[in-house]
């Protein structure tokens, strides 16, 4: 892989944001909105159960931290749907740039998406709810880690399916994230979860990650355990998703259907 082409592709999805600022909305509208909305109903909440612990830390802990895994995804899945509609796509891979050096691309641009978005709430959380996230202490980072590269691993699996399959499937890049939200434990514990579903839940990376979360903030000790489960299925589903992208990519290309996405 070549740096200078990644770097590249990398300044050209940043010009976009520079060109035309509304594209900002993707990175602050929702996580914003969904802050205020969740955050107020949150305290609300706090003060009509008052025996329960730390509900305000819980809540908005998990909301911040699951805005992180929603925006590595988006990361990935707008830079692609960005050639699509552009009708850039074909250049793209007719020119000396590999998969491989394009998907370190997109991942490098989805984690400026991350750092920008997470400020944005993270500043705010604390701004109008007195929230810390970095309560949570040095567990944080592995936490964060874990969800981007979850993230990750949604976006490249969502932009193989659209680029096999074309536009028609583009929903998918806004809709698969919360398919897993259930079953990811991002507001409650797996014990609440039907058994069937807890089985499916510990096969998600992020529901160790929430999990870990609530440990670290009611016994404050470092979840070893829920990372070490959450470390080794990411590296699972992220090897995965990129040998699922690297085939689709090959059929695209054996049946001719590169130059119709985006048509």
């Amino acid at each position: 892989m070549k740096l200078h082409r990644i770097l590249a592709l990398v300044n050209r999805h940043l010009m976009l944001y520079k060109r035309s600022p509304q594209r900002m909305m993707e990175i602050i509208y929702w996580p914003l909105l969904d802050l205020l909305v969740w955050g107020f109903i949150t305290l609300y909440l706090a003060r009509y159960k008052e025996g329960l612990p730390a509900f305000v830390t819980f809540f908005l802990g998990a909301l911040i931290l699951w805005d992180i895994l929603f925006r590595a995804q988006q990361g990935i899945c707008i830079s692609f749907l960005e050639e699509i509609w552009s009708r850039n796509l074909l250049n793209l891979f007719v020119s000396p740039l590999r998969v491989g050096e394009f998907l370190s691309a997109t991942m490098l641009v989805s984690i400026i998406k991350v750092i920008g978005a997470a400020i944005m709430t993270v500043g705010l959380a604390y701004l109008l709810y007195s929230f810390n996230l970095f309560i949570i202490g040095l567990s944080l980072i592995p936490f964060v880690l874990n969800l981007v590269v979850t993230g990750w691993a949604v976006g490249i699996f969502t932009t193989a399916i659209i680029l096999r399959f074309g536009q028609e499937a583009e929903v998918l890049a806004w809709g698969l994230a919360f398919l897993f939200q259930p079953v990811s434990a991002v507001f409650y514990p797996v014990s609440v979860l039907p058994p069937f579903l807890q089985t499916i839940a510990h096969g998600i990376p992020a529901s160790h990650v929430f999990e870990g979360m609530r440990a670290v903030i009611e016994t404050k000790a470092f979840p070893l355990n829920e990372l070490i489960w959450a470390a080794g299925l990411n590296v699972v589903y992220l090897v995965g998703a990129i040998l699922f992208f690297n085939v689709m990519f090959r059929i695209v290309k054996m049946k001719g259907l590169l130059v119709r996405v985006g048509e």
